[in-house]
């Protein structure tokens, strides 16, 4: 079938341009009054017409309007002119070959192949996603499963085979510079703070050494806790600790 006008498939469906409509039907009245007059017979924007702006050949922007096939029609319809009827006839044909079961088909096709692309990208997001969070994820569960308390020097381990560049003296290092445990020198040196203890982050392990001579010492250890270690493993792991 020889193409009469432009016949653009963008909005899931036929449309052509209103303003080549309009020259091809030889409408003597000017376009901006011409369309405005037949929308008035209960044309619907966004459903029957969809406005875009072109750039005319003086380089000022011009309104034009993607108008349905189906409005298209009707427009040819109400022109009762040979122009007219030959547009409507050329419009049936092309409804009658858009409609066909093959076609039907192909346009199914590429929806269902749109929607396959566009559930590929999802997954590959989930997947990258999947795979930041899977060390945090098993480190997490594995702290919520157990009830003890650790070492400093176990907690700066078990960071740095989760990609954490840390060790045991710049982790000490961090708790005392962050207020986590006590900078001065003395007794309660590398001691939790006491805002660390509020937090539950830590608990100190209190054993009595009985010396040589007889004398009874308590020794202090400060030890990491359960909520602790995920408390410090999310901070790190989430790039919030510096």
């Amino acid at each position: 079938m020889k193409e009469l006008i432009k016949i653009s498939h963008e909005k899931n469906q036929l449309t052509v341009s209103a303003r080549e409509l309009h020259n091809g039907l030889e409408i003597d009245t000017n376009f901006t009054t011409w369309f405005k007059r037949m929308c008035e017979y209960g044309f619907v924007e966004e459903k029957d017409f969809f406005p875009k702006m072109e750039e005319s050949t003086g380089g000022r922007p011009s309104t034009d309007y993607d108008i349905s096939v189906g409005m298209a029609k009707e427009i040819c319809m109400i022109q009762r002119s040979e122009q007219g009827k030959q547009y409507r006839q050329y419009f049936l044909k092309l409804e009658d070959a858009w409609n066909t079961p093959e076609q039907i088909m192909a346009r199914a096709l590429k929806m269902a192949d749109k929607q396959i692309n566009g559930l590929k990208t999802e997954n590959m997001i989930l997947l990258e996603d999947n795979q930041q969070m899977k060390p945090k994820a098993l480190f997490a569960d594995a702290v919520a499963t157990s009830r003890t308390s650790i070492l400093i020097g176990e907690l700066a381990k078990i960071l740095k085979q989760n990609g954490v560049d840390t060790g045991e003296k710049r982790l000490f290092e961090y708790l005392r510079n962050n207020g986590y445990l006590i900078r001065r020198k003395g007794t309660d040196h590398n001691a939790p703070t006491q805002r660390s203890m509020e937090l539950e982050l830590f608990e100190v392990k209190e054993t009595a050494v009985t010396h040589s001579d007889g004398h009874v010492t308590v020794s202090k250890t400060t030890k990491v806790t359960g909520k602790g270690q995920l408390y410090f493993t999310n901070k790190f792991l989430d790039g919030k600790a510096g």
